[in-house]
């Protein structure tokens, strides 16, 4: 009974996420994505273009920048990001500091889509467990959000090369602030990533040899798929559909999918920790336990917690206080054991 009440709970949530999002045209926009490249005039040319980009290590490196610019001022830090787009607001990465009192662990967290505000709790709980967190604005939300926009289409939608730049611009700022923090002295730097924040959080932890955790919340390997086949991504399925298969969408946003990043996750140095919710269907629990068995014979080290829970409602009690629980144990430990999987009913 109680799990059917949940049920109709997250179903709710997703239903009232739906209202200001509209179907649109696929945009290929390959220029956006692969700059050095140019303009691509057919599907299969962006995808062409976007395996090499899978292929090249290089492709998540932000720039050399000697524009640093940081601004700190009351709790508040901001920088120039290093992508420039057509939204003069989403090029200021802004960035909420809950200090601990101690200058040893900080953990950047990359929020959810769509996401309104910051979430003070976590941020409250670890600065009090002695970890100074950094809530980073992912492009095109919060601070950076496009002028009249009701939704932050810009980062997640059928324009198939913004969404690649969105996604690049996010691991660009998350490296460049978890540089500034290096600097700044904080010995130890995790990240923690929500729902599409998990898929920023798990590029910048692949391919930031300063991440010494990552955890990731809600998560699966391949975007193309989540957006296909969740419950919240459906009008830009409906938007793609009529122009392109799944297949050719999983080739587009490939540099994007965590599965070819499996071995940079199971770097030396790197913990992971993965919590999920049973009864989601956002992130269809198949997806999520593909990208697990490619971590897996990877060799990454990688905690498992199950909840019996939805995608909205693992943000309510009980399920949240075992998160966080989770969560605070994973980053204060020291070592973690190989890979491990477990699993709560409530």
């Amino acid at each position: 009974m109680f799990h059917n009440w949940l049920d109709r709970w997250d179903e709710s949530r997703a239903q009232s996420g739906e209202e200001a999002k509209t179907v649109t045209g696929l945009i290929l926009d390959a220029d956006r994505a692969f700059p050095s490249v140019g303009a691509a005039e057919t599907v299969d040319e962006f995808c062409a273009n976007a395996e090499r980009a899978a292929a090249d290590p290089s492709f998540f490196d932000p720039p050399d920048s000697s524009d640093q610019a940081f601004e700190l001022r009351d709790g508040w830090l901001k920088f120039p990001s290093d992508v420039a787009t057509d939204v003069a607001e989403n090029n200021i990465v802004w960035a909420r500091i809950t200090e601990s009192g101690k200058r040893d662990q900080a953990v950047v967290i990359f929020h959810h889509w769509n996401a309104t505000s910051r979430n003070r709790q976590i941020a409250g709980f670890l600065s009090w467990q002695g970890i100074t967190v950094i809530e980073i604005a992912m492009p095109y939300h919060l601070e950076r959000k496009r002028p009249g926009s009701l939704y932050a289409d810009y980062m997640l939608s059928a324009n198939l090369g913004r969404t690649v730049q969105a996604v690049k611009q996010a691991v660009w700022d998350g490296r460049k602030l978890i540089g500034w923090l290096k600097r700044e002295g904080y010995r130890d730097v995790s990240v923690l990533g929500m729902s599409l924040g998990s898929w920023v959080a798990g590029l910048v932890a692949a391919h930031e040899p300063a991440v010494s955790r990552a955890s990731l919340f809600l998560t699966a390997g391949s975007l193309a798929e989540m957006v296909w086949s969740g419950r919240a991504t459906r009008s830009i399925r409906t938007s793609l559909e009529p122009h392109l298969t799944l297949a050719q969408l999983q080739r587009a946003w490939a540099p994007l999918n965590l599965e070819n990043h499996a071995d940079r996750l199971a770097r030396p140095g790197l913990e992971l920790h993965v919590i999920l919710a049973s009864r989601d269907t956002v992130v269809l629990s198949g997806l999520s336990d593909r990208l697990l068995g490619r971590l897996k014979n990877a060799g990454a080290r990688v905690n498992v917690l199950r909840l019996n829970c939805g995608h909205y409602s693992l943000g309510r009690p009980p399920y949240i206080l075992g998160a966080g629980w989770s969560l605070k144990r994973f980053l204060i430990q020291r070592k973690a054991a190989p890979f491990v999987a477990s699993s709560r009913s409530r």
